[in-house]
Parts: C-alpha cells; structure tokens; sequence
C-alpha cells in the first residue's frame, strides 16, 4: 500500500495550477480569492517562513475562525515542508499556550478574537505570532522575521519582476508517506488533549476515499459550504481539503453559524454536499420543521396508507429546500445522531447518511452511501480501511471498535505511554467506541467505553442511548445520565424558549420531567431506570465538535 500513495502536497500543487482562474476560498459576504490569489498568498508566506529561519519539519500553529485566510495558511505551512499545528480556537487562553508550547510550535497564526485572549509571554519559545486576517505582525522576537514582513512586498517583487505565474509554483513534497504532517490536538470529553501525529498519507488516503465515492459528483466549480472549524480533521478533509484538491468553491461562516445564518447560506449557496454534526440538523429539524407537522389535519393525512407518501414526499421536498435544494447528500458526523430524528428522516425519504470516524484517523473510518446506508448505523469500513468489533458475538454482544489501515496516526506527540495504548502491535487502532457488527459490516455504535455505566449486578448501561430517549421528550433539549452509588440520574437542561412562551414555572417543568421519567422507565429495563431527573439552568458545556463535556458533570466534579 506504501510505495502506491502519491504526494499530497503534489496533488495541492496540480490543483492550484490546474483551476488557476476559478473562485477558490470565499468568507461568506465577503471577499473572494480565485486558486491563483492562494497561490500568491502561499508564496509570500513560503518567503516570510524561508527568510526568517522556519526549516522543513518545525512546527507552525493556527489559531481562528474558519477563514479563507486560515486556509491559504495551512496551506502554505504544508507545502513549506513544515508541520502544521491547527488548534481549535474555542479552547481557552491556558490551553492554546499548553499547546503551543507542548508542540514547540516556532510561528502562531491568530484571528482577530484570539489575539485579544493570548498571552505571548506564557509561551517563550515562540519566535513570532502572525496575525491571519493580513499576515501582519502581531509579535517578532527576531530581527529576521521583523526584517522579512517588513519588507515581504519587495522581496517578492524582486523574485518576480514581471508576474507570479502558474509555472512558479513549486512546492515541497513529502519524503515518504509516513512523514508527519499535522498535529491535531483532540478537543476530547474526557478531558486531557493528546497530539495526535496524522502522517501525509493519512491525509491522502481520506482524500482517496472521498473521490471513490464523491468524485462523480462533487467537481471542478461547484459550491460547498463549510461549517465545521477546519481545525478539527472533520471539517479539515471533508469540508476544505477534499473540495480544494477537486477544484471547487468553498465557503466560510467567519462567524459562529447560527441556524439563521446557516439557513441564508444553505438558500444562497447551494452546496452540492453537505457535511454537518448532528446538532446542526436536529436544531433545524426540530426547529423549523417538526413545529410545522404538528397540524393535526397533516398528522391524519400521514397517517393514511397511500395519500401518506404523497405528504412524505411533500415534507422531504420541504425539507430539501430548507438545505439548499441541490446537494447529493448530507453526510453526518462526529457525535452520536437523535433517533427520532433520524427515524423522521429516513421516513420522508431525505438523502443522508450517518459515517464515523476520530481525529487518530483522520477521520473516516466508516461510511455507506445514503442508498446503502443501513438506518441507525454508521456505514460500513470506509476503503482503505479495515474494521473489526472485539466481541465473541459481533452481531449481538457490543464489543471496542477496531481500525487499522492508512489513516490510522502515527501515536500521539511526546506520549509514547498513550500510543501503545491506543495502537497493539499489528497495526489496529483501538477506538475507545462500543458498538455492533452485522454480517454485512455495517457498525452500530452504542457508545464510549469510557462512558459505559455499570449496574448493580453487573450489567452494562450505556448511557447515550438512554439520553437519545429522553432529549426526544417533552421540553427536553438536552441530557446527560450519570451514575450516583447505584442509582442513574438524569440531568436536563429544559427548553426554556418554550417554558417561557407558554407560562410554565420551575414547578411545572419538574412535574413534566417527572412524567418523562415514568414514561422512560417505562420503555427501558429496570437496571436502566432513572432515580430522578434534576433540571440544569445553562446549556452543558461541550467540546467544539459538539459533544458534551461528560466528565464535568459526574458526582467526582
């Protein structure tokens, strides 16, 4: 498999040559760069990182919004040769230096936001912090990098007197596969981040896969909008590096995506895939759409055998519309997805599918067309890959997810102890997820292993699948199931819009929780059952991609 992965930095290069006059990178309402524009960008910053001493195989970070700038970075620091850093910037000021420094990143790209929250003198090995807007200075500690931003316009008008043409591009390419590319620091509900080491040929190999099974439909010119930060790997090949390689428009929600503005962008722009966590759609799904069929004429009609799948057909068309109209399909991710929800589409007949993945594979692990895809399943091992459950009886009993393949990591940065303990000696890479297998190999996850619960007599309680229940109850936004002595108790924070629209008190949403509990013990076995639910006043913390912060709401914390 080794000696057939190309170059992925080759493969930026012929796409930057190949769609030199096409729109590339766009910060929704506002500007524009075309494929040539990047390249420039790349060129200047290959200069700044050559004239003030960056060398093939430091390290560069990047902390920022999702911008077309962000981008053209990343892009140059690859390309450079150099190791790139991206760091979510949702993280605090305490973790950014953490892991600026646990990294000995040498440059620190910042955004507008979080050059405001830093502190330079928490991280003494950086010998410069470039702002992204503008690749102008925000710090210098050497003569060499003042000198070279200072004076970047002359020194490239000086490489190039006439024009910077397409022949000009020339960038580093990887020396094997193997060759470290990009450090991603996971976000991570169990609290501590590790470094994982994603190699080049990690990177290719999920670009390899996305063009085996979207390469017919996403090409040259078309529309993608991107809503996941692309410090995180989902966002990064799925939503950036995938589009860019194949010559299409990708656009940037600078600011937090906010339903409304992710339903303007969806109406505007069209994209012809669409890539999302589950929060995304459940909130416009249960927004937007859910209200609408509570008609009680149109809940009689869905009822009715034959006239049903003409107003199936109806709401999906609805539903269609409300994401832009023209996409192949919306591929989710990254945390677990609601049934009822996922039932509600598969139901109308909407084009989506469930994969997954983790940041240690960069990310795609499994995945299945939506014509395949198996309802309340995550596909199947995704091509390059191999996937297997540890479990005398795959089918029936849950046992870890396993993957082995090219995307797996390296091991994570400076932790040997936790690199061994995710990736055995043959090669698998052991996931942390509990899940099924059926006999086609389609996988089920059922949730964390860290996660799992224990009761009373030794049985396993997973408790994501106790909360999917309950967030699809009466004033029920969101929930997390934690273990107290014996007992499981669900905490709830309450759809207080609602509460609020139609006059309830504290008291009248606990006797509506308490109903909700009888209800779900109802529907679950008795070791599953919850003691109480106790009402959150504030939404439960969650890690950038979505998922709650678990470990902050257990009885240790």
């Amino acid at each position: 498999m080794t000696g057939s992965i190309p170059s992925f930095n080759q493969m930026i290069q012929k796409s930057i040559v190949d769609h030199w006059d096409l729109d590339s990178l766009t910060d929704f309402k506002g500007a524009t760069l075309q494929y040539h524009d990047v390249a420039r960008k790349i060129e200047k910053l290959h200069i700044m990182f050559e004239s003030s001493g960056v060398k093939q195989g430091d390290k560069i970070a990047l902390c920022g919004r999702n911008s077309a700038a962000w981008a053209a970075a990343f892009l140059a620091v690859l390309t450079y040769g150099a190791i790139a850093v991206p760091i979510l910037h949702e993280f605090t000021a305490e973790q950014i230096h953490n892991i600026v420094n646990h990294s000995d990143a040498k440059i620190l790209f910042v955004g507008d936001v979080v050059a405001t929250q830093i502190d330079a003198t928490k991280m003494p090995s950086l010998e410069g912090i470039i702002y992204i807007p503008d690749y102008s200075l925000v710090l210098s500690r050497t003569d060499k990098l003042t000198y070279a931003r200072e004076h970047l316009n002359e020194i490239f008008g000086q490489k190039y007197p006439k024009y910077f043409r397409k022949e000009h591009v020339h960038y580093y390419m990887e020396q094997s596969p193997d060759e470290l590319a990009v450090i991603n620091y996971t976000s991570g509900t169990t609290g501590f981040s590790k470094g994982v080491m994603i190699p080049y040929r990690a990177l290719w190999s999920n670009i390899d896969f996305a063009y085996s099974v979207l390469g017919d439909i996403v090409k040259k010119g078309n529309s993608v909008i991107s809503i996941l930060p692309m410090a995180h790997m989902y966002g990064m090949s799925f939503e950036f590096l995938f589009e860019f390689i194949a010559g299409c428009h990708v656009f940037y929600l600078t600011r937090i995506p906010s339903p409304a503005i992710i339903a303007q962008a969806f109406s505007e722009i069209k994209p012809k895939i669409i890539i999302s966590v589950p929060l995304i759609i459940e909130k416009i799904i249960k927004k937007k759409v859910f209200p609408k069929i509570q008609d009680p004429k149109l809940r009689l009609l869905m009822k009715m055998p034959g006239i049903n799948k003409r107003v199936y057909e109806k709401i999906c068309d609805q539903v269609t519309k409300a994401f832009g109209g023209e996409f192949y399909e919306v591929i989710i991710g990254g945390a677990a997805f609601s049934q009822e929800v996922e039932k509600f589409l598969h139901r109308i007949g909407f084009h989506y599918t469930v994969g997954y993945g983790a940041t240690e594979c960069a990310p795609i692990i499994c995945y299945a067309d939506y014509k395949t895809y198996v309802p309340g399943s995550c596909g199947r091992a995704a091509k390059n890959m191999q996937v297997k459950v540890v479990s005398k009886d795959p089918a029936n009993i849950p046992g870890e997810i396993l993957a082995k393949g090219p995307n797996v990591m390296l091991g994570y940065y400076k932790n040997e102890e936790a690199t061994k303990a995710s990736i055995d000696t043959d090669g698998w890479f052991h996931t942390g997820d509990l899940g099924l297998m059926d006999a086609d190999g389609n996988v089920f996850i059922k949730g964390r292993s860290k996660n799992m619960l224990l009761g009373s007599n030794g049985q396993n309680i997973y408790p994501e699948e106790i909360e999917d229940k309950l967030n699809s109850m009466s004033m029920v936004l969101e929930s997390v199931v934690i273990q107290e002595g014996n007992q499981l108790v669900g905490l709830v924070y309450p759809d207080l819009d609602a509460a609020k629209q139609i006059g309830f008190s504290n008291s009248d949403l606990n006797t509506i929780m308490e109903q909700n509990r009888k209800q779900l013990n109802a529907e679950l076995p008795a070791y599953c059952h919850l003691s109480e639910i106790r009402l959150h006043d504030s939404e439960f913390e969650k890690t950038p991609k979505r998922s709650i912060k678990r470990f902050l709401y257990t009885k240790n914390n």
